[in-house]
């Protein structure tokens, strides 16, 4: 395994290769949930002792999409929120943010889904969902925005999207439209336990699709779930387990210690730039969005490790900048300011 320390200058990372002629923008498209997370306005509390909440946009796929153009990509968000204010304020948030949001739809009956998620004092988080059902649930195939999908470069998705019908048919059939038109799958299954019906059921909706995707992006706790309590740690089992034919590469985020990395030629780790948190959430959205920026850019990275690393160290760096701040989109940085933190840590 590749040793932990980057050398050289970091901040020369090179983003906008494409190895050759290319036939399309390099363009994310992210598909999924988008909804109002609600966050105690004191921190450290679980929910029932929270003495008020501030409203923030949420959902992994929107946080990915608006990362990606944050960090100057291009961008484009496929879901279904409630035609309710919130619904409004949310496609407005991923245009203010550059992203496309053409692919978003309004369900004039079902309302925008809702979140109420704390980071309790003993470090872990809280999460309380109102979606019965919500709008994001019920996107039908027939409101695909099909040209769109054809156009990624990467075509971005977690699960959340696959526990309940129509939803799961919308995202099954956009997976083989982006597939059969070249695009790279990237999926990161953000598992939340308490919206599947069972361990069980999320288990094997999660794995369902596992071997369709290109990229994939687990953390240490979905591989004790998803291998039934093996160490996360032992790279032969993660490898055994987890790694398939068809996939080109397997993150493994690894929090303040970094991330690991899996490809059919080689692996290693890379180090995380240390900070002091304040707000976790979004941090591994803000990782995933960093590094299918720097894929979507020069998808050729997977086969050079060196670069490959590089590109890890920056998407490290934006995770770290996002836990200083509270909020998970608001705390979303800049190319700059990833590109200063890299620089004073190679210094």
């Amino acid at each position: 395994m590749a040793e932990n320390p980057i050398s050289g200058k970091l901040t020369s990372l090179s983003l906008n290769k494409n190895g050759g002629s290319v036939e399309r923008n390099p363009l994310v498209v992210c598909f999924g949930e988008m909804l109002i997370d609600f966050v105690p306005s004191v921190s450290g509390v679980s929910l029932a002792e929270a003495p008020s909440f501030k409203k923030a946009a949420g959902g992994a796929p929107a946080n990915v999409s608006v990362c990606i153009a944050k960090l100057g990509g291009s961008a484009a968000f496929i879901g279904k929120v409630g035609e309710d204010e919130f619904g409004h304020m949310l496609a407005n948030m991923l245009k203010e943010n550059k992203v496309n949001n053409s692919g978003v739809r309004f369900d004039p009956v079902a309302r925008t889904a809702l979140a109420f998620v704390t980071l309790r004092a003993d470090g872990e988080r809280e999460f309380m969902f109102f979606r019965n059902p919500s709008a994001d649930m019920l996107l039908r195939e027939s409101e695909l925005d099909v040209n769109l999908v054809k156009k990624a470069t990467i075509f971005h998705y977690g699960s959340i999207s696959l526990i309940e019908d129509p939803c799961r048919s919308t995202q099954l059939a956009a997976m083989s439209i982006a597939k059969k038109s070249g695009s790279l799958l990237s999926y990161d299954p953000n598992l939340r336990l308490a919206l599947w019906p069972s361990g069980d059921a999320a288990r094997k909706g999660i794995m369902s699709i596992w071997d369709q995707a290109d990229i994939v992006k687990i953390s240490e706790e979905e591989i004790s779930f998803l291998t039934e309590g093996a160490d996360p740690q032992d790279d032969n089992l993660v490898l055994k387990k987890l790694f398939h034919p068809n996939l080109r590469l397997l993150l493994v985020s690894e929090g303040k210690a970094g991330c690991r990395y899996y490809t059919k030629q080689f692996k290693g780790r890379v180090s995380a730039i240390k900070v002091k948190p304040i707000d976790t959430n979004g941090a591994g959205d803000a990782f995933m969005g960093a590094v299918l920026y720097c894929l979507a850019s020069d998808v050729n990275l997977i086969q050079d490790e060196k670069r490959l690393r590089e590109a890890l160290f920056f998407a490290n760096a934006c995770g770290a900048l996002t836990v200083t701040k509270n909020g998970a989109i608001p705390a979303l940085p800049t190319k700059d300011a990833i590109q200063k933190i890299m620089a004073e840590a190679s210094a």
